[in-house]
């Protein structure tokens, strides 16, 4: 007597077996074996777990511009991207969440001056793609070890505030005895205007009255970055 065949399994939907591929093509040969869509695709498996996510990886990149702007583009113009959902936008924004923090861990509590590169990736990190000017303070002890890092002002698309009385305020609170200001251009641009050198000379001059020393002014964006010492503007 012959046994019945056991039922065939049904076969996997597609977008299944793609998801198993791209895992597959990443965990071998890491994020450089993925395009940027794929790479997005990736991380939008867990917050939309039916379906295929390459349609809509594909549409974040054609409204931001590349990976970097769909991580760093804000949760409200995220949401109006078609079918991504408050899951996704999460997914996105704790990708860059994590890439400022590791960053961050490269500098914070060292002597800055002497880790200058991995300074500088934590400033683009955090601030390089933003579509608004931000205006942040490191503040340094008398090692040059960084101590506090705070964001100062947020102001608009080509201006931000910035008041050298309270900087220098801030400084002596904190008991800082050096700092480095950095702020980024949304234009991508990261040359100084004409403003950025008025203001950076006033909050040098200011500090330097209470024997603060100005160490550098930073500023970053989607093109590079420049600094005030380098360009011999301090």
């Amino acid at each position: 007597m012959t046994r019945p065949e056991a039922p065939a399994k049904p076969a996997k939907p597609d977008h299944l077996r793609h998801r198993e591929r791209l895992r597959r093509r990443f965990l071998n040969g890491g994020p450089e074996a993925l395009a940027d869509y794929e790479l997005l695709e990736l991380i939008l498996f867990a917050a939309k777990p039916r379906g295929d996510t390459k349609p809509l990886a594909k549409a974040l990149l054609a409204e931001f511009g590349d990976f970097t702007g769909v991580v760093a583009a804000e949760p409200d113009r995220l949401a109006g991207v078609l079918g991504l959902g408050p899951a996704g936008i999460a997914a996105l924004k704790a990708i860059e969440a994590a890439a400022v923090r590791l960053t961050r861990e490269q500098v914070i509590d060292r002597p800055v001056l002497t880790n200058w590169r991995q300074l500088v990736g934590y400033c683009r990190a955090s601030m390089g793609a933003k579509k608004t000017e931000q205006f942040r303070i490191l503040f340094l002890d008398r090692k040059n070890v960084l101590i506090a890092d705070e964001l100062q002002q947020k102001g608009t698309v080509d201006h931000t505030p910035v008041y050298p009385r309270e900087v220098v305020k801030r400084a002596l609170e904190l008991g800082a005895t050096a700092l480095i200001l950095v702020h980024n251009h949304p234009s991508g641009d990261p040359q100084p205007s004409r403003a950025d050198i008025a203001m950076t000379k006033e909050v040098r001059d200011a500090a330097k009255a209470l024997g603060i020393l100005l160490h550098d002014h930073v500023i970053v964006a989607r093109g590079g970055h420049h600094s005030f010492k380098a360009m011999g503007l301090l």
